[in-house]
Order: structure tokens, then sequence, then C-alpha cells
């Protein structure tokens, strides 16, 4: 009797094959509304920046604790001008800030760690907000342009200025330079407009950890750096 060819071995690796492509896709969906998972790094550089990755590196240490998930910046990157709208629904770009450290942060009231960090924000803009730093929220809610102002209301958040881009476009515009994967999205900026870090998920940042690093980031010489 004829001997019965082996099945090749390409065949048996099918399965476990895809089923890993649907673990690895389930999770890179759950990362991209929760902002689970490290950050890319490989947005184009830029020389005017570098003096923000020296701070960076000098901030590093005190990336711990409240802000341990802090990305610290390793390569000198200009943000783009990412533009939105005031409460009144003037025009507002992130050169507007030009000359002030800021915390850029995207959220939406859909995202649940969104909302929780809010509170956060509101009371680092309380602590920190002034003519040096300021927290700039920008809410990116497509559909009832109502929904996100009567959320900061009722949670009596009034100390956070209210920006909005109903395009989303602002999310889109990190998402290009590797430094948005999901909700909520923060970044800390320089007053040239460079990043000095990137955090991808909530923060506590009414921490003393928190305080502490954003107020060596605002005065690095008086921080001692």
């Amino acid at each position: 009797m004829p001997e019965r060819p082996l099945p090749r071995p390409a065949v048996t690796r099918r399965i476990p094959l895809a089923i890993g492509a649907v673990v690895i896709g389930a999770a890179i969906g759950f990362a991209g509304v929760y902002g689970i998972g490290g950050l890319k790094r490989n947005a184009p550089g830029d020389p005017a920046c570098r003096s923000a990755v020296d701070l960076a590196r000098k901030l590093a240490p005190l990336a711990h604790g409240e802000v341990a998930a802090l990305t610290m910046a390793t390569a000198p990157l200009r943000l783009p001008d990412l533009a939105f709208e005031d409460a009144d629904g003037k025009p507002k770009k992130l050169s507007d800030w030009h000359g002030r450290t800021v915390l850029v942060n995207l959220w939406a009231t859909w995202c649940v760690p969104c909302r929780k960090e809010m509170p956060a924000l509101e009371g680092l803009q309380t602590k920190l907000g002034g003519p040096d730093f300021e927290v700039v929220a920008v809410n990116i809610d497509t559909r009832d342009p109502e929904k996100p102002k009567n959320f900061l209301k009722e949670a009596k958040l009034t100390r956070l200025g209210y920006f909005s881009d109903q395009k989303a476009k602002v999310f889109q515009d990190l998402k290009a330079i590797g430094r948005a994967l999901g909700m909520p999205t923060s970044v800390l900026v320089d007053g040239q407009g460079c990043e000095i870090a990137t955090i991808a998920g909530p923060a506590e940042w009414d921490s003393d950890d928190a305080i502490k690093l954003i107020t060596a980031a605002i005065k690095p010489v008086a921080a001692g750096f």
C-alpha cells in the first residue's frame, strides 16, 4: 500500500498565527480607546528643541509616583501648531501660548478615564496656573457641543479654560507624530512649543509628584537645573 504524504508544516501553523493576530488586534483596539501601551518615538527632530530634551533629561528623576508613566522626550520635537477654538468659538493655536509652559490635554465626555482625570487637571491649574503656566485641555467631542460644557459645569470645574475641536484634528495631528495612542493624552510643552514629556492615559496632576515635576519644568533655574 503506498504511503500517505505527510501534511505540510505551513498548514499546521496557520491556526495559531491567525489566533495571535486576533489577540494582538484586540489589544491594539483597546489601547486606541484607553491610551494603553508605549508611545512611538518616531517623530522628526527639530534642533531648536534640544534644550527641551536637556530639560527632560534633568526632570526624569522626578517622573515617579503619580507621574511615573510620563515618557520623557529623548529627541528634539516641536509639536504641530495645534488649532482649536475657545469657549467663544474663536480660533486658538498652541503658538498663542508662546513663552509659557503648557500641559496640553485631550479629553472627551465618552472617555471614562478622561472624566475622572478632569478634577486633577483643575487642581493643577488652580495651584500653578498663571503667567508662566497653563493647562490647555482640549475637548474632542464631535457631536453635541453643549455636552462637554455641561459636564464641566455640573462637575464645578471652573478654573480650566474651555477649548474644543469638534473635528478631533488635534488628536490626529498628535497621532501622526506618535504622541497620541488613545484618550486621554497629555503633552508637557515648553515655551517654544517643544515636547518635554508625554503620557498616554490619566494621571493625578494635582498630586505632590506632579506639582514638583511641573514646577521644575516651569522654573528649571530655581529648581537647580
